[in-house]
């Protein structure tokens, strides 16, 4: 019978007590002990199951350190308020499987606002402390340097949806905007065929990177096409929808980057709309899939999303291992035949 002989297998080095490991093992405290000092006498197999206790320890050390520690985030949004409610949904729905570690929220949400009220947003956090900010912002100079401020406070930054690199932000979360303008390009290409007619892209604010990055997508690969792009619609007013459209009557198909899409809709009155893509499986967005009204929406996990920049929070805070990276979402094509079901009577 293979037993282990002194000066074999040196002790590890390892920050955990005796009781601990030997709980871990299923073991004596006495053999543990054995084992850890190289004083032979037990089986090879035991000392195995000894070393592989520590390394499952190691494991999940990030647990222990997690347990009972207490996160307070705050979200600072502008965006319409169908998106900010359904982002808010996704992190209420996500923080409890961060557990044990335990995230609260603060929500600072905004429709419109003028770029002075978000800065003001982002200096009441760093007065008042956080231990990280999620940020949906325009992309300008002064909330750049808001964000700068948070992060020499020794307050993290995560932006999402839309980036604003120069806030000193540690990530990005988020789709890969360039590639979602892509790809709505290609499946307007594709469905409008040899067709005629001219393309309206509509933003909600040029001054979002993300909106901008997505028109940029757009341009590069539906280059055979007229393009009317419509800025500055807040996702909220059609009105210079309408006007587009009148002055463009041939317009067949819309890639709406910035939201808005009923009312983007109810601008075409008896045109003729033959393809409409969209983003974000909003409640608005999925009634108008369910109506046929939209031919797809370019959707990525917010749940996802909010899980990501929650780790990244608590990676800033050296409460989990690894870097800190921006990792794209997976774009998502929903259509009509793959829309999202009410859920039964008894649950709604």
């Amino acid at each position: 019978m293979a037993r282990q002989k002194a000066g074999k297998n040196p002790s590890r080095r390892h920050p955990y007590p005796l009781r601990e490991i030997a709980r871990q093992a299923g073991l004596s405290e006495a053999t543990v002990d054995r084992v850890l000092n190289g004083r032979g006498g037990v089986r090879a197999s035991t000392a195995q199951t000894v070393h592989q206790a520590i390394d499952e320890l190691d494991r999940q050390r990030t647990q222990v350190r997690l347990t009972g520690r207490t996160f307070l985030v705050d979200v600072v949004m502008q965006a319409p308020a169908r998106f900010t409610a359904a982002v808010r949904t996704a992190l209420e729905g996500e923080l409890p499987t961060l557990r044990p570690a335990v995230f609260r929220a603060r929500f600072h949400l905004r429709e419109t606002a003028p770029v002075a009220e978000i800065v003001a947003l982002l200096d009441g956090v760093r007065r008042r402390g956080s231990h990280g900010v999620l940020l949906k912002g325009p992309d300008v100079p002064e909330v750049a340097e808001a964000g700068q401020r948070l992060v020499a406070a020794g307050i993290p930054v995560v932006t999402l949806v839309t980036d604003v690199p120069a806030s000193g932000r540690l990530a990005y979360v988020g789709i890969d905007n360039r590639a979602a303008g892509a790809t709505a390009a290609y499946l307007i290409g594709q469905w409008l065929g040899d067709a005629p007619g001219d393309v309206l892209v509509t933003l909600s604010r040029s001054v979002f990177r993300g909106e901008e990055e997505r028109e940029m997508g757009f341009r590069a690969t539906l280059r055979d096409r007229a393009l009317v792009v419509v800025p500055d619609t807040d996702g909220l007013d059609a009105s210079p929808v309408s006007a587009a459209l009148d002055a463009h009557p041939d317009i067949r198909a819309v890639y709406s980057a910035g939201g808005g899409n009923a009312a983007i809709l109810d601008a075409f009155g008896e045109r003729e709309c033959r393809v409409f893509v969209a983003h974000d499986l909003d409640a608005d967005n999925v009634a108008l899939l369910r109506a046929g009204r939209i031919s797809a929406v370019l959707h990525h996990d917010l749940g996802q999303d909010m899980r990501r920049a929650c780790h990244v929070i608590m990676q800033a805070h050296r409460a989990l291992p690894g870097g800190i990276l921006s990792w794209p979402s997976s774009i998502q094509v929903v259509t009509p035949f793959n829309a999202p079901q009410p859920p039964p009577p008894e649950h709604r």
